[in-house]
């Protein structure tokens, strides 16, 4: 039946109700469930479930709900061990069907324990020989064990953060292999131009699926409300190449002692993103990236020391002896923040990092920066437990968790203050 409006006041009242009930009332269909992943330091998990009640609801007593995840990938070796197991509750809270919380409602969210020895909590695995980080199929069974109820059928699944990127980027220079990329817009009102955050990906996040390089480390956090902030809003661009940003012509990592194949085609990439929202700020783009990520960002600036601002480069995976005296003073002049672990087993500090560092002080550089810690240490004392180390060479923690600091020109300043001041 077609509704008749006596005014137009009445039709758009209707019509905006009519909305409103489709996008946020609609209830999640029964024995189905909705999943939140969420990235943290160590990787990605899945910390919360989205449950439709019977009725409406103050409270839920989960005491009797058990929850298993049973997680599956072809890349898994036959005798895997740990695929299958129950998930830990920590508390419930009535909600809707986004998970946000409310006084009463059809839908209860579970919140379930994460961390980094807990992989069955994790929708992602890093395969050594199967392309990398990949997506598992990661399958929940609900039951709430007083009342029979069972949710065992994935409706949906939800990450907070990356949800706000455009997923979709794609970009072809010449006849090069395309790439990927994921980007944000920021949602700030800016009086003038915003600034562009780069972040480049380590080499176990390559492939066509942008999702992998924002969770499996965190790095949708620069589009968190923290560092966001810092900015005064701005655009977060990700781009991702199929293999790894080292890779030469036969696939092999060059560690900078010969050309690799992406650099081209990823500043190209850059320009045209650039190009494509005039909104950018193109006095403040900042690049940075983890190992392989961490290799191409000084690649780029080598490339082209006179378009970024700024440099965030963590776990560098570029040897110094490939480095030239005149490819020293060609970015002598630039802003760098390198961040690194003393104890890094992939990208040793006393080959990389620190007689780079070395080099651009000599050579007279007056904005480089080094954060070397002695080990990667989970900041909360929560997650991994107290005193809890990460493998060294994940110092990219310290990065997108704005962590790395120091006193500079007298005052304490974090890398992101510092790096959002930095203009060309």
């Amino acid at each position: 039946m077609i509704a008749r409006f006596s005014s137009l006041k009445a039709f758009f009242t209707y019509t905006f109700l009519l909305l409103f009930l489709v996008s946020f009332g609609q209830k999640i269909p029964e024995g189905n469930y909705v999943k939140v992943v969420e990235g943290f330091d160590w990787g990605s998990a899945v910390t919360k479930v989205i449950l439709p009640l019977n009725e409406e609801q103050r409270t839920f007593d989960h005491s009797n709900v058990q929850v298993v995840a049973e997680r599956q990938s072809e890349c898994f070796p036959q005798n895997a061990t740990g695929l299958k197991g129950e998930r830990s509750i920590l508390f419930s809270f009535i909600s809707d069907n986004k998970g946000n919380r409310v006084d009463k409602g059809n839908h209860v969210t579970l919140v379930m324990a994460v961390g980094p020895d807990l992989s069955i909590g994790s929708p992602m695995q890093y395969f050594v020989g199967c392309g990398g980080t990949k997506w598992v199929n990661y399958n929940l069974i609900i039951t709430d064990q007083s009342s029979g109820q069972v949710w065992d059928q994935e409706h949906d699944s939800i990450s907070p953060i990356v949800d706000q990127f455009d997923l979709d980027g794609t970009f072809t220079y010449k006849d090069r292999q395309p790439l990927t990329y994921a980007a944000y817009k920021p949602t700030i009102a800016a009086s003038e131009k915003s600034p562009l955050i780069i972040w480049l990906h380590g080499s176990g996040e390559g492939g066509t699926d942008t999702t992998v390089p924002l969770l499996a480390n965190k790095a949708a956090n620069y589009a968190s409300e923290e560092i966001q902030s810092i900015f005064g809003g701005a655009f977060v661009l990700v781009p991702q190449c199929q293999g790894a940003w080292m890779h030469n012509e036969r696939g092999i990592s060059t560690w900078g002692e010969e050309n690799d194949v992406y650099n081209e085609s990823l500043l190209a990439l850059i320009k045209d993103f650039v190009n494509k929202n005039p909104k950018i700020d193109e006095n403040r783009i900042y690049v940075g990236g983890c190992s392989n990520g961490g290799y191409m960002s000084l690649k780029l600036m080598l490339l082209d020391p006179d378009y970024f601002a700024a440099a965030y480069v963590s776990a560098l995976a570029y040897k110094s002896k490939f480095l030239t005296d005149e490819e020293i003073e060609r970015i002598a002049n630039n802003s760098i923040w390198f961040i690194h672990s003393a104890d890094d087993p992939a990208t040793v500090a006393d080959e990389t990092v620190i007689p780079v560092y070395d080099r651009l002080i000599r050579a007279g550089a007056k904005d480089v920066h080094l954060s070397l810690y002695e080990h990667v240490v989970d900041l909360y004392g929560f997650y991994g437990g107290k005193d809890y180390r990460y493998n060294g060479h994940l110092s990219w923690i310290y990065s997108h968790s704005n962590h790395a600091a120091k006193v500079i020109d007298g005052k304490y300043t974090s890398v992101m203050e510092w790096m959002s001041g930095r203009r060309k």
